[in-house]
């Protein structure tokens, strides 16, 4: 055992009920997710970490491995994704072997592509690090982000940069939550992420989307539909 993807998905999304199951252009949102790592060829074993019976039964019928369900305790709304990653490293090397490296793919990250998992990996293993993950910039300098009173009155967060040329700030990024690669002993020693143990594997914003809401999804169809035109030359 070399490399594990892990695709977590609990089955009491709140916000978007049976959410990776809701099919997303043709079949379960999940089914992207568990394509591109299959199509990658960099996995041993495509794991997918669910409480859920009916999702494990779709998770297997797309080609994923679910040899056991995930721990009732793990799967509330507050448990967070590395807890997740550690239960399932410590599942897979008492069913087959401890893996090396392990790649954390969301279940609703339909964007997704084999190459960015191989980039990932690539920039793992070239930088030393213990951790590669997907980002992107934000589309709007946030020195210049700007907040609401109780009254709807404006005020900037940062009033000293009221003044200073866009193009003079600092370029930001933000986590593209598609993916994270990892080395085993890292998820289960608890590093942070968001650290210098980690490096970056940039995306482009335009196959870049969170899909928390409604108003998410409707987006990202909208995106994938323009991406899919492009693609097969269709204008």
């Amino acid at each position: 055992m070399k490399r594990l993807a892990v695709i977590p998905a609990r089955g009491g999304s709140k916000r978007i009920p049976r959410k990776n199951l809701r099919p997303f252009a043709g079949r379960p949102i999940i089914a992207h997710s568990i394509a591109a790592a299959r199509d990658s060829g960099l996995f041993d074993v495509v794991l997918v970490s669910t409480d859920d019976e009916e999702i494990a039964a779709v998770a297997r019928e797309h080609g994923a491995d679910v040899p056991f369900l995930r721990p009732r305790e793990l799967a509330d709304d507050h448990t967070g994704t590395q807890a997740v990653v550690k239960q399932a490293i410590e599942a897979v090397a008492a069913w087959q072997a401890m893996p090396e490296q392990v790649c954390c793919l969301y279940a609703t990250a339909p964007f997704v592509r084999a190459s960015d998992l191989a980039d990932g990996l690539a920039r793992l293993d070239a930088s030393q690090a213990d951790f590669a993950f997907s980002v992107t910039s934000f589309a709007f300098p946030i020195q210049r982000a700007l907040r609401l009173d109780a009254e709807g009155r404006i005020g900037m967060f940062w009033p000293e940069h009221m003044g200073t040329r866009s193009q003079d700030l600092e370029h930001a990024w933000h986590d593209a939550g598609q993916f994270y690669w990892g080395r085993a002993a890292a998820f289960l020693a608890g590093v942070p992420l968001y650290s210098k143990a980690a490096v970056a594997v940039p995306l482009p914003r335009h196959r870049v989307q969170d899909i928390d809401t409604e108003e998410d999804w409707r987006r990202a169809e909208l995106m994938f539909r323009v991406l899919q035109a492009e693609e097969s030359g269709v204008a």
